[in-house]
């Protein structure tokens, strides 16, 4: 906002300097002049605005197209949980001690944990989840994965859950603790090479489950929101209904390593809590944290607000757009520098005429004034041309880029940007128009009319 606030007052205060100067009869007539001058030498008048109208079009199309990809960027870390709370069971450092692999750990989430959850009031959604390591079997194929079970409304909180084949899980599933389940694409893939797998029945355990969907492959979210399923394969799992789970496989499960054994009882392993808006996100973490603390004697969960990595790609947008900003400008005092070679050129070129006008009376002021109008003249026109080659730009590229290439170029129209460009075009008039003026303005009229 502070940043906006100084792009409209100098943008205002650019705008005012040059009503000023052309609101004078003489600063009419300086305009007059200098559009004649710019019709007379065309070329010359095209080829010195060039750098200012690519430095134009180059702050707008960089701006659009930085602003689109980062728009892009932020919407997919907000579809990943920028509403979400997650809360996940985690091995204390003592329950993972050698001497200990022979009983049964007992940590995590509870159920009771699920219920307290319902009387934070700016929650909308409850997502439990129970993930364990599992053995996927049909007939004689066999696949290591990851049991998954969880509600319906998984789907609906992981937005990037797409659906292959079949359907997901709902809520007759649960209820009814029915034994069907939902594949991941390489579950699929491997287990069933060139049957399809809907209506077929795959053995988890001690039981068999039928197969009502196949999710689509799913790219690994590394350390999003720190997930229970951070940086793993989702293409592995296997979703069934959660009653289905606590009834088949209960709480306890048995892990076989080097002829020994270790156990754990965990109730849930994760649950995710969607929250009306993201201003309830921080304080619905902060009484999850206390509703843990009183009834957790060890630190045995993790709570993670996704929001703080939506808000470090937010911070990450400000300096990407500060860089572009500057890269911008650079630009156009490039092609600043262009206009004060050719006004101090077209000064050499015009010493006669100069001479001619302070001979008829003109003061040095209205010689600056002169040469000062048709500076500004000139990137204000050009300004003017870069924005609408920059709008066309911005219009056009994403088109051809999506019908013509088929690829995602996303653009979105910064208008502040074009604000702070016309007014740095005004700017850069003025300031590297002066000196060229000043030096118009101190020749001597003896010798400039002696000059051929």
């Amino acid at each position: 906002m502070i940043g906006l606030a100084m792009m409209a007052l100098l943008a205002l205060a650019v705008v005012a300097l040059v009503v000023a100067l052309l609101w004078t009869d003489k600063g009419r007539r300086g305009l007059v002049l200098a559009l004649r001058s710019l019709w007379l030498h065309r070329l010359r008048s095209v080829l010195s605005v060039l750098g200012i109208i690519i430095g134009t079009l180059a702050v707008i199309a960089l701006m659009a197209f930085g602003e689109g990809s980062m728009k892009d960027a932020l919407d997919d870390i907000a579809r990943q949980g920028a509403t979400n709370v997650i809360i996940r069971s985690v091995k204390p450092p003592d329950d993972s001690s050698t001497q200990r692999r022979t009983r049964i750990a007992i940590y995590g989430l509870t159920y009771a944990d699920y219920d307290r959850f319902t009387t934070i009031p700016s929650i909308t959604q409850r997502v439990p989840m129970r993930i364990f390591p599992q053995e996927i079997r049909f007939l004689e194929r066999m696949q290591n994965g990851r049991v998954v079970a969880t509600t319906a409304d998984y789907a609906d909180v992981n937005t990037e859950v797409r659906m292959a084949a079949g359907r997901f899980l709902d809520d007759t599933d649960d209820r009814g603790m029915l034994n069907v389940a939902v594949l991941g694409s390489a579950v699929a893939d491997k287990l069933f090479p060139y049957e399809d797998p809907l209506k077929q029945s795959v053995r988890l355990g001690n039981y068999f489950y039928r197969v009502v969907g196949v999710v689509a492959s799913r790219m690994p979210l590394a350390a999003v929101g720190g997930s229970s399923q951070s940086a793993e394969d989702f293409n592995n799992d296997v979703y069934i209904p959660l009653r289905t789970c606590r009834v088949r496989f209960g709480e306890k499960i048995l892990i076989r390593q080097s002829g020994s054994f270790s156990g754990e009882q965990v109730e849930l392993s994760q649950v995710t809590l969607t929250m009306k808006d993201m201003d309830s996100v921080r304080p619905a973490g902060s009484v999850v944290k206390e509703l843990l603390e009183r009834y957790h004697l060890k630190n045995d969960y993790a709570v993670t607000v996704p929001l703080d990595r939506l808000e470090a790609a937010e911070r990450e947008k400000t300096r990407f757009t500060q860089l572009l900003t500057v890269i911008g400008g650079i630009s156009l005092l490039v092609g600043g520098i262009g206009i004060m070679n050719i006004m101090l050129a077209t000064v050499t070129e015009r010493t006669r005429e100069i001479g001619i006008r302070r001979a008829l009376g003109a003061k040095r002021r209205d010689i600056i004034l002169q040469f000062l109008i048709e500076a500004v003249v000139q990137t204000t026109l050009g300004g003017l041309v870069g924005v609408v080659l920059g709008l066309m730009v911005v219009f056009t590229v994403p088109w051809i880029a999506e019908h013509v290439f088929a690829t995602h170029r996303p653009a979105v129209l910064n208008v502040p940007s074009i604000l702070w460009a016309l007014a740095v075009d005004l700017a850069v008039g003025i300031l590297f128009g002066l000196y060229p003026a000043w030096r118009a303005s101190r020749l001597d009229p003896i010798e400039a009319l002696r000059h051929e």
